[in-house]
C-alpha cells in the first residue's frame, strides 16, 4: 500500500509567498522614510525668511509709532482738557466777579437816578411856584372867565400890559354877520338887540380878555360908535386898578347893558385914546369892520368901500406911536377889506390880529 503524503503548514509556497510579502513592506517602508529624510533634507531659501522678518519688524515698528502717536494724541488731549477746564473756572469767576460788580453799579445807578429824580422833581416845584407867582400876577386871581365846557383857549394874542385898554364897537353893524339880519334886529326892541349873539360874543370876549389882566396892572374899557365912552361913565380917561374886582366887575357887568346902536366912528376913539395919561402900552380892539363915521358928516346915506378905506387911514392918524393894537375882528357882511386892513394894522404896531370862529370865546 502506497504511503500517504504529509501535509505541512510552512511549505516552500508558504514561505515564498510570505517572503514577497515581507519585502514588498520593506520596500515600502524603505521608500517612505526616504521622503521623510528629503523633506528634512531640503533647504529653505534664507533671503525669503529675512523678507519676512523684515516685513513683520516694520510692522512692528510701525504698530508702536502708532501707539506713540495715540499716546501723544492722548497726552495731548488730556492738556486741552485740563486748560478748558482752567479756563472755565477763570471765566466762572469773572462771571461772578461781573455779577458784583454789576450789582454795584446797580446800586450806584439807582442811588444816581434818584438823586437825579430829586433834582427833577425839585425842579418842578420851583417852576409849580414860578408859575403860581404868575398866576398871581394876572387877573385870573381876581376873576375867572371859562368858555362852552371850560375849555381852554390858544389864541396867540399878545397879553399883559401896565395899562391896558379896550375899544368895543357898539355900533349897530355888531348885532350881526350880515346885513339883512342887522337891519331886522335894529328894528326890534333893545333886550333882543342886547341878546343878539354876535354882541352877546363881542361882550364875552371882553370878559375873557379881562380875566387876564396882570393883577399889577391897570385897565380901561371904552365903547365906540358915533361917540366914545367908557363902560362906567364916572371913569372916563382915568385908569382903574385890576385889584379892585367889584369894579372891574362891575365894568364888565355895564357892557352887558349897552345897546348897539348908530354908526362907527373910530377917528375918535383913537383921539380919545391919544388923551390919556400915561398912553396906554396895549391896546385891545373888538370890532367887525371899517369905520363907517369921520369927523366930517357923511355927504350921503350911503358908504362905499373906497370912503371906508379913506376914514380908516385918516382914524390912524389920530393913534399914538409905538402901542401895540391887537385886532379881534367879527367880520360882518360887504365889508371885504376890512380884514386886510386891520391886519396890516396889528402888524405895523407889532400887535396881533384875529378873526374869531362864532363860538369863540
Amino acid at each position: 500500500m502506497a504511503r500517504r503524503r504529509q501535509l505541512s503548514a510552512f511549505s516552500l509556497s508558504f514561505l515564498d509567498t510570505m517572503s514577497c510579502g515581507f519585502g514588498a513592506i520593506v520596500l515600502l517602508f524603505l521608500i517612505m522614510k526616504h521622503n521623510e529624510d528629503a523633506d528634512l533634507n531640503r533647504s529653505v531659501p534664507t533671503s525669503d525668511l529675512s523678507s519676512e522678518v523684515r516685513l513683520l519688524e516694520e510692522e512692528i515698528l510701525e504698530e508702536q509709532q502708532n501707539l506713540a502717536r495715540v499716546r501723544n494724541t492722548l497726552s495731548e488731549l488730556d492738556e486741552r482738557l485740563a486748560t478748558a477746564q482752567g479756563l472755565a473756572r477763570r471765566i466762572m469767576e469773572e462771571i461772578a466777579a461781573q455779577e458784583g460788580q454789576l450789582d454795584e453799579l446797580e446800586l450806584a445807578n439807582s442811588s444816581t437816578a434818584l438823586e437825579q429824580l430829586k433834582k427833577e422833581i425839585r425842579k418842578l416845584e420851583t417852576e409849580r411856584q414860578q408859575l403860581i407867582r404868575e398866576v398871581e400876577k394876572t387877573g385870573v386871581n381876581i376873576r375867572q372867565y371859562a368858555g362852552e365846557g371850560n375849555r381852554a383857549y390858544v389864541t396867540g394874542l399878545r397879553l399883559g400890559g401896565r395899562h391896558i385898554l379896550v375899544l368895543l364897537d357898539s355900533s349897530s353893524s355888531m348885532l350881526d354877520r350880515t346885513i339883512v339880519n342887522i337891519l331886522r334886529i335894529r328894528n326890534m326892541r333893545d333886550e333882543r338887540k342886547r341878546s343878539a349873539p354876535k354882541w352877546k360874543n363881542a361882550v364875552a370876549t371882553a370878559d375873557w380878555l379881562s380875566a387876564r389882566f396882570p393883577l399889577e396892572s391897570r385897565y380901561q374899557i371904552y365903547t365906540f360908535n358915533t361917540r366914545t365912552a367908557a363902560a362906567l361913565p364916572d371913569t372916563y380917561g382915568r385908569w382903574l386898578e385890576v385889584r379892585d374886582k367889584l369894579q372891574l366887575t362891575q365894568a364888565i357887568d355895564k357892557l352887558g347893558t349897552i345897546v348897539p346902536e348908530g354908526g362907527t366912528n373910530l377917528e375918535q376913539v383913537f383921539r380919545a385914546v391919544g388923551g390919556m395919561r400915561p398912553l396906554p402900552d396895549n391896546i385891545y380892539l373888538i370890532t367887525d369892520g371899517l369905520p363907517t363915521q369921520g369927523s366930517k358928516p357923511a355927504r350921503g346915506d350911503k358908504v362905499t368901500a373906497k370912503e371906508r378905506l379913506q376914514l380908516f387911514t385918516s382914524a390912524l392918524r389920530e393913534l399914538p406911536k409905538n402901542i401895540p393894537v391887537n385886532v379881534i375882528l367879527e367880520p360882518v357882511e360887504g365889508d371885504p377889506e376890512a380884514a386886510n386892513a386891520f391886519w396890516r394894522l396889528a402888524q405895523a404896531t407889532q400887535g396881533s390880529f384875529m378873526s374869531p370862529t362864532r363860538d369863540w370865546p
